[in-house]
């Protein structure tokens, strides 16, 4: 056996389902089976209203699901209490979303830096972990802008560099590219395959079926059911 299929996947989902209640109760997603290896790119694609949404908060532990086992890292979610899916959540998921979210009245490093905060780590660590982190995404010459002077795509590698500070296990992105240009898009996903050549485990939600074409693995959900079309 070989020591990748001894390492417990980062995302294991068996008979997973969410319904919420009602009434009517109404499903937003089916039971479904997944798993996602440490180290893969997989896709998520299918139209709005299929559970692409739903998926994201189970996976990013946002949502608790109603049926089925949903393990992270080898960890069993359902058996966790809020404060500990909290806590599991803030150290081993990274987010990007299509939206910023970005204090604008703070430096770029000091954006990355506070995502440190509730870790523990002291003022000076923080500061160099958020401008390491920074410059591992192209932003060394701008880590003490402020977000207004930073064009879509800087600000969106901000949100990246936030994301892996904490050096999590997934990297979890909601349509990255959705709020930029053609050209500025290119360059987020250039650095999205840029950090899963450098191991990380990256999922990404997208409606583009050329984002979706760059995963090892796209899952298609449509009215909550997921299948699966694996490239080789």
């Amino acid at each position: 056996m070989t020591g990748a299929e001894q390492t417990p996947p980062v995302i294991h989902l068996e008979g997973v389902g969410l319904t919420y209640g009602g009434p009517p109760p109404v499903t937003a997603l089916r039971p479904c089976d997944l798993v996602v290896r440490r180290g893969e790119f997989v896709t998520v694609v299918g139209p709005s209203g299929a559970g692409k949404s739903t998926l994201l908060n189970i996976i990013g532990l946002l949502d608790t699901p109603t049926q089925g086992t949903f393990r992270l890292d080898g960890l069993d979610t359902g058996r966790l209490r809020d404060s500990e899916r909290t806590a599991l959540r803030g150290h081993r998921i990274g987010f990007v979303f299509q939206s910023f979210h970005l204090l604008p009245h703070r430096p770029a490093w000091e954006n990355v830096a506070l995502a440190l905060v509730y870790r523990g780590a002291g003022g000076k660590e923080r500061t160099r972990r958020a401008r390491d982190t920074l410059t591992r995404v192209g932003l060394a010459h701008r880590t003490d802008a402020l977000p207004s002077t930073l064009s879509g795509g800087e600000r969106q590698r901000v949100a990246i560099a936030r994301a892996l500070v904490g050096q999590p296990s997934l990297l979890l992105c909601d349509e990255p590219t959705g709020n930029l240009d053609t050209s500025t898009a290119l360059s987020i996903l250039e650095l999205l395959q840029e950090l899963h050549a450098d191991g990380m485990t990256v999922v990404v939600i997208t409606h583009d079926p050329g984002v979706a074409a760059l995963g090892e693995r796209t899952i298609t959900i449509r009215d909550g059911e997921l299948t699966e079309d694996t490239r080789t």
